[in-house]
């Protein structure tokens, strides 16, 4: 059981930090929470007293003898602050400690996590991203603000992660650090094979996996590079991105950063067929004339090379998006394939009608090298991320 400091700053998502509180309760974990006077103006003391089972304190002035704002950041394994506002941001950036929570923030010597939640110009202004970037080169962990509805009819990034967004986080950041001094190298998105100047061949992957599978690894102390085909999300804070389009591009940056990594896993659906000529120009459409077929050839297989220049003891990971009839029939295209890839680990999910991509959930099975199904996630990317990594580290040398 961890204890939990909740920080809540005056914020109308305030309201959302109960069910966090609460998600974080029925863990196991031991929360206390540190309201500013604003927060406590949108959900009051006796709310926050019956969900944590102890006292609020809000003020410096609280406890003296006690010294709590020295006591409380002593003494917590994690704090967190959601919402944090733009004001709440800016104070913890100067240092400031003219109220109880920042205050804490200063003796804190655990993890600090930050989920911003305001509008969109407050988030967006100069001034705020300043205060994001100072507070990530200190080591506090600012998550990037959801994108969705906001206060009255607005729109737009601003918006606070959902409590079960924000528990996995929270979770993340209380397991061990299984992956620190590791360097891991997470492919995602689709690769595009292009036409002509405009139309490509490409498939449906938004690279959310990948995205979760980076943000985790990097959570539990890796250094990651994340190779991106054609993603359009925010990249994830202290991951180094490796932009890519096409296929051979891939090919190219996994097998230079592969060469120093403790582990490689390739989430990124990647084209198995390119065509065999690119039109210079666009290709254009004639009246009453079919087109000509597009003749394909194979791209290289990225995983498979991988496996054969791997240097010792390095753990490679596949993944397979099937359209499988059945959980056996997936399972058993997945044997056939890590048979033919060689690879350590490889990741099935089914993709049939549509499921999965572009989602914020996933469902998968994991086999072994071996064949062997060796784990099963279902849920939030996030949490199928952290059951791939548990089996990674428990190979890795």
């Amino acid at each position: 059981m961890a204890t939990i400091l909740l920080g809540v700053s005056g914020g109308i998502a305030a309201y959302k930090a109960c069910s966090l509180l609460r998600l974080l309760k029925e863990s196991g974990h031991d929360l206390h929470v540190i309201p500013t006077a604003s927060a406590l103006r949108f959900v009051g003391a006796p709310t926050w007293e019956a969900l944590s089972g102890h006292a609020v304190r809000s003020e410096v002035w609280d406890d003296i003898p006690g010294v709590a704002h020295v006591a409380l950041g002593n003494s917590a394994d994690l704090v967190i602050v959601a919402p944090a506002t733009a004001d709440l941001l800016s104070r913890a950036a100067a240092g400031r400690a003219d109220d109880l929570l920042t205050a804490t923030l200063l003796t804190a010597t655990c993890p600090i996590l930050m989920a911003p939640a305001m509008h969109t110009e407050m988030w967006q202004h100069p001034a705020t991203q300043a205060n994001v970037d100072a507070l990530r080169r200190r080591g506090v962990h600012v998550l990037d603000p959801a994108e969705g509805r906001l206060t009255g009819s607005d729109s737009g990034p601003g918006r606070l992660p959902e409590p079960e967004d924000l528990a996995l986080a929270a979770q993340a950041l209380l397991a061990p650090a299984d992956l620190a001094g590791r360097r891991v190298v997470v492919t995602a998105g689709g690769t595009r094979e292009p036409l002509d100047p405009v139309r490509f061949l490409g498939n449906r992957s938004s690279g959310r996996q990948g995205w979760a599978l980076a943000s985790r690894a990097r959570d539990r102390g890796a250094d990651v590079v994340l190779i991106a085909a054609n993603v359009a999300l925010p990249a994830p804070a202290g991951v180094r991105v490796v932009p890519i389009e096409t296929t051979a591009d891939l090919h190219r940056a996994v097998t230079e950063a592969a060469a120093e990594a403790d582990a490689v896993v390739m989430a990124a659906a990647v084209a198995d067929f390119r065509p065999a000529e690119r039109a210079a120009e666009k290709i254009k459409k004639a009246d009453g004339v079919d087109p000509a077929p597009i003749a394909l050839v194979r791209n290289p297989d990225v995983l498979a090379d991988l496996v054969a220049h791997r240097r010792q003891g390095q753990v490679l990971v596949g993944f397979a998006a099937e359209t499988a009839a059945s959980r056996e029939r997936l399972i058993e295209w997945g044997r056939a394939k890590v048979a033919r890839k060689g690879c350590d680990l490889l990741v099935l999910n089914d993709v049939a009608e549509g499921r999965v991509f572009g989602e914020a959930t996933n469902e998968v099975v994991i086999l072994s090298g071996e064949g062997q199904v060796v784990a099963e996630a279902d849920g939030s990317k996030e949490a199928v991320a952290d059951a791939i990594w548990d089996e990674v580290a428990k190979i890795l040398p």
